[in-house]
């Protein structure tokens, strides 16, 4: 795939990809067509451990992207994992993940989830409400001894900043800080935190924002959890083994937005660390980070077709057979990923204004607007930047009911197929 040089260091489609040619691409799996490149995965692996004190431990948010060939190339790479449903869990662990790298969060877990998390004894189950916590101590039968959970805290930051996912719907997270206090001492009448008992509280996590782009915002929620949890395991005579930061490091998606600053990240999260060996409650916690946007996003384009043309008030509009049932998040958060044209198309001169379009049967099915581009035609081939991270995970794909995407991994030039196209019945 022939791709122009980065405008902004977030873009990094990677050699492999580079060497590609999309016509043959497609005409092998199809379009639209997911890309994702396992050396760029394996860089930004190996580029954020570098960044990060020996202190944290780094479990991929499998929310981002749970296609198999990308769980796999992380897993290889040393991760673990953090899962939010049952369908997750069980992905993971067909990926070779080890159950106790897995941690398993996320405000609705079903009891059969519930029961599933404990049968797979993975590291740590999160618990966000007090009858989650009912339901949990009602399985202790089912665990292992010694289970591992956290508690997650209730806070107010915003999801991407946007009204469409942001409040109020973060209520629905965590526990109150008195609520958290409360879980203790049901869990402690229970005798499930007895030195028998089945279960063990490893810590204490929380989470209120996503796509993060000043470390300093991330740094602050780490100590913001930390000084709260103190508290709390203070009342309750506890040493906290975990302290779970969640992910939130976020990515460029426009050309005038600065990347987040991992090494300004790992020199705050070191700072922040180094006080804990004087608090007695903290003392021999380690982090846990929950990246999933920042490692996969840049390993991953999403390559469409150029279906029809029109001109509209001064702008081209170039309809594609890819669109928002493959790739919501631009309308979903207001925000355009980067668009750049590949294979022939990419050769001819810069010379409009496109706005890319998909073939959904609604106004809002809009990748892009307003993009640089030559003047399209039909059959082009246009690839979606930044499109590995909540593409194909948070996409819509039986809206009319079009073909799902193909998946396909590419790693030192060999080509492996993730996730098959799947036609409408």
């Amino acid at each position: 795939m022939s791709l122009p040089a980065a405008p902004a260091p977030s873009i990094e489609v990677g050699r492999t990809v580079a060497s590609l040619d999309p016509a043959e691409l497609v005409a092998v799996h199809g379009s639209p067509l997911y890309i994702y490149d396992a050396e760029v995965l394996r860089g930004r692996v190996k580029a954020l451990r570098a960044a990060l004190p020996d202190g944290v431990d780094i479990a991929f948010a499998t929310k981002a992207n749970s296609s198999p060939a990308v769980l796999s190339t992380l897993r290889e790479a040393g991760l673990g994992a953090d899962v939010a449903s049952g369908g997750e869990l069980r992905a993971v662990l067909r990926a070779g993940f080890a159950p106790e790298h897995v941690v398993f969060t996320g405000p609705g877990k079903t009891d059969a989830e519930l029961e599933a998390a404990l049968r797979a004894a993975v590291g740590a189950l999160t618990i966000e409400s007090l009858d989650e916590l009912d339901v949990v101590v009602s399985l202790a039968a089912t665990a292992q001894a010694g289970q591992g959970l956290m508690l997650r805290l209730a806070t107010g930051g915003d999801a991407e900043g946007t009204p469409i996912i942001s409040a109020p719907g973060n209520v629905k997270f965590g526990l109150s800080d008195g609520e958290a206090d409360e879980a203790i001492a049901r869990l402690r009448v229970a005798r499930a935190l007895a030195p028998a008992g089945p279960f063990a509280l490893r810590g204490f996590h929380a989470f209120g924002a996503s796509n993060v782009l000043d470390a300093r915002v991330l740094v602050d929620g780490a100590a913001d959890l930390a000084r709260r949890a103190e508290l709390i395991a203070s009342h309750h005579g506890l040493e906290i083994e975990l302290m779970d930061a969640g992910g939130g490091l976020g990515l460029p998606y426009a050309d005038d937005e600065e990347p987040l600053d991992i090494e300004a990240l790992g020199k705050g999260l070191t700072a922040e660390m180094a006080g804990w060996s004087g608090r007695p409650g903290l003392r021999g916690a380690r982090m846990l980070l929950e990246p999933g946007r920042w490692l996969v996003g840049p390993a991953g384009v999403y390559l469409c077709r150029v279906t029809r043309t029109k001109e509209r008030g001064g702008r081209y509009v170039a309809i594609s057979d890819g669109g928002i049932h493959h790739l919501l998040r631009p309308r979903l958060v207001g925000q355009d990923h980067r668009v750049v044209a590949v294979g022939e198309a990419a050769a001819r001169p810069v010379d409009a204004r496109v706005d890319l379009v998909g073939p959904l049967c609604t106004g809002i099915d809009i990748l892009a607007s307003d993009v640089a581009a030559a003047a399209p035609q039909a059959g082009d081939l246009n690839a979606v930047l930044d499109a590995g991270a909540y593409g194909y995970s948070e996409s819509m794909p039986l809206f009319l009911s079009h073909p799902i995407p193909a998946e396909v991994l590419v790693d030192d030039g060999r080509i492996s197929v993730s996730r098959e196209r799947v036609e409408p019945a």
